[in-house]
């Protein structure tokens, strides 16, 4: 399994972005893919997953959306009305077993890109 992750990059508060994770070696329709994201000197915190239901941070909740292509097998994020505190290290998972009461911890997750980095200047 190979997570690709990309669109990063340095914008303004309230500007927009879009992250794609796109994915190899996997049934795509049977995993949960998402992202974690990382703020310098913080943990890795739960931003969004998706399999058939989408669940979100509370965080970014109303502000992202997170979707899926299932014939170019790959996940996007995006992400409106951007923040500072929404600067980090945006990280693509998945994992085809997760258990629904724990898909905000990272360790249900064993799959992990590379990161991809989001600067939000206020």
């Amino acid at each position: 399994v190979q997570l690709q992750a990309s669109g990063g990059g340095l914008v303004q508060a309230g500007d927009s972005l879009r992250l794609s994770c796109a994915t190899s070696g996997l049934t795509f329709s049977r995993y949960y893919v998402g992202w974690f994201r990382q703020a310098p000197g913080k943990e890795l915190q739960f931003v969004a997953t998706i399999r058939s239901h989408t669940h979100y941070a509370d965080s970014v909740k109303g502000r992202f959306t997170i979707s899926r292509d299932n014939a170019a097998k790959t996940v996007y994020l995006q992400m409106n009305s951007l923040k500072p505190e929404d600067t980090a290290v945006y990280y693509c998972v998945a994992d085809a077993t997760v258990i629904l009461s724990a898909l905000r911890d990272p360790r249900q997750y064993n799959y992990w890109g590379q990161g991809t980095q989001v600067t939000v200047s206020s």
